[in-house]
């Protein structure tokens, strides 16, 4: 992709996402996060009506009289966006694959983010770390992320998301409220998860294709597996053939949903086709 053409989609991408951040997303985004942290302030003399769980008995012992410690709602968060860049993510049926769902619901945070005054920051992984990009504010900081999700080409075809996962707790000390976004046809990250989940504020973004869910029955077809290049023949009108088939992916929506369940972590699934908008908007609601 050349420049010129790279800059038009940006363009494009900024001023579709841009839109819904600041008329829609901007206010959920803020009422949903903001003031889920707190930190420590300073530390003074007990007033009457204190609560007595904040005194500081270090303090007081050392004046021989109560103090308490004193807390104030973070002003300012950090959002970090984990994007899933493997070979899967370049399905799709209906006009879009994955990906292009995928940056358009990052931007769209991303710029709901800036709107409030927070930093942003990417990671890209297939079963590797593909890119990581620290936290920053300001549009011209966005805009970067964005070319990055339009035209970053991976390493890896494969998907590792504990991988990525334990990579993220040990570069983000600070805490952040991170998105996760994949097809999360993968399993095993149920230990990595629950560790970024007891510290930070985690949600699992899970973009599909309705042809994921169900095969088309379109007789005798070679497959081949996007992420390790396998060939197979396949009868799609098999009635077992169909069973398996659902029932793998199943087993990975379960999978998914059980896992950031038990984890504390909250979680959205939307269709390529379908309305994302609605998606977030309904979460971001919900978590007031």
């Amino acid at each position: 992709m050349d420049t010129k053409e790279l800059l038009k989609k940006v363009r494009k991408i900024e001023i579709k996402t841009r839109r819904l951040s600041d008329h829609i997303f901007s206010g959920e985004y803020h009422s949903s996060f903001k003031g889920r942290g707190m930190t420590f302030s300073e530390v003074r003399q007990y007033q009457f009506g204190d609560d007595i769980r904040s005194i500081d008995w270090n303090v007081t012992a050392r004046y021989n009289e109560p103090y308490v410690k004193v807390f104030e709602e973070e002003r300012e968060l950090t959002m970090m966006l984990m994007v899933d860049v493997s070979a899967s993510e370049y399905f799709g049926t209906t006009g879009s694959f994955k990906r292009d769902i995928i940056t358009e619901i990052s931007a769209t945070l991303a710029f709901s983010a800036i709107q409030n005054n927070d930093k942003v920051g990417l990671l890209l992984f297939s079963d590797e770390i593909e890119l990581f990009i620290p936290p920053k504010k300001g549009k011209t900081h966005v805009l970067r992320i964005i070319r990055e999700l339009i035209e970053f080409h991976p390493n890896s075809k494969k998907t590792d998301i504990s991988h990525a996962l334990r990579y993220f707790s040990n570069v983000m000390k600070k805490k952040a409220i991170v998105f996760i976004l994949s097809d999360f046809m993968d399993e095993d990250y149920d230990n990595p998860l629950k560790i970024v989940a007891k510290k930070h504020d985690v949600t699992g973004i899970r973009i599909f294709d309705k042809y994921e869910a169900e095969m088309p029955k379109l007789g005798m077809v070679s497959m081949q597996d996007s992420e390790t290049g396998n060939v197979t023949l396949v009868n799609t009108n098999s009635k077992n053939v169909q069973l398996k088939y659902r029932e793998n992916y199943l087993q990975h929506v379960d999978y998914y949903k059980n896992t950031f369940s038990k984890s504390g972590a909250g979680t959205i699934s939307s269709r390529v086709d379908e309305s994302y908008v609605k998606k977030l908007l309904s979460y971001f609601k919900r978590r007031n």
